[in-house]
């Protein structure tokens, strides 16, 4: 009588020969959607367009900052000469800049990254249209997003970048 483990192996063994054919027959396609999202010119101008948009925030944050580390300069080399009632009139100013500025600067982030999210979410719906129009036009199986390794036969990045309108 057979045991599991002496027939497991030539079942595996037959599955694996009947399984061959039909994986030869499969076209297998690739997509490094991280650089994609980072190279494809979609994403460079949703990139430039934020940067735009953010600006003059980020430099009001930058331009409070310097204040912020002003005062404390200035706290730090005359506080001693200062007196009691104008030090403390600055460590306040100084303390109420620097919440204000951790405030603005959370809400900064939080805006940022909403917008950020936003244009992603436009740019993956771009791209994920353009990989299913390729794949039906060349006729692939799968198209897969993650691999340990990938035969550069098999990515269609670059193609799928040009279909959003680059390199």
């Amino acid at each position: 009588m057979m045991t599991f483990k002496q027939l497991a192996v030539p079942v595996i063994l037959a599955a694996a020969f009947l399984a061959a054919p039909v994986l030869a027959d499969t076209k297998i396609g690739f997509v490094n959607t991280e650089r994609l999202l980072r190279e494809a010119p979609v994403s460079v101008a949703a990139q430039k367009k934020l940067e735009r948009e953010f600006a003059g925030r980020d430099q009001e944050l930058q331009k409070m900052a310097k204040q912020a580390r002003d005062l404390q300069a200035q706290l730090d080399k005359d506080g001693v000469t200062m007196s009691d009632s104008e030090r403390k009139s600055k460590e306040t100013a100084l303390a109420n800049l620097n919440r204000e500025l951790q405030r603005q600067g959370r809400e900064f982030r939080e805006d940022l990254n909403l917008r950020r999210n936003e244009e992603l979410g436009v740019i993956q719906d771009k791209a994920r249209k353009a990989i299913q129009d390729i794949a039906k036009a060349e006729k692939f199986d799968i198209i897969i997003e993650q691999a340990v390794y990938v035969d550069p036969k098999s990515d269609i990045t670059d193609r799928v970048m040009k279909a959003l309108g680059g390199k």
